[in-house]
């Protein structure tokens, strides 16, 4: 398992943890266009990166990685 941090395009979290596509998509965070780092595309929706990263981790450690 890679261990990705907020510097890291969305599009390599949705590869990396395909289970994360139904949240990125409930807040809003574009997935699948521009290779944008997880912390500018949570400053696009106006969202703290610090709490998305922990919505992540609780859905990466509560679901079976690939």
């Amino acid at each position: 398992m890679n261990h990705l941090d907020l510097d890291d395009s969305v599009p390599e979290w949705v590869i990396e943890y395909p289970q994360l596509l139904s949240l990125f998509q409930e807040l809003g965070i574009d997935y699948c266009c521009g290779g944008k780092s997880l912390q500018f595309a949570c400053r696009e929706q106006n969202l703290n990166p610090k709490i998305v990263l922990a919505l992540i981790e609780d859905l990466t450690t509560t679901t079976n990685h690939p």
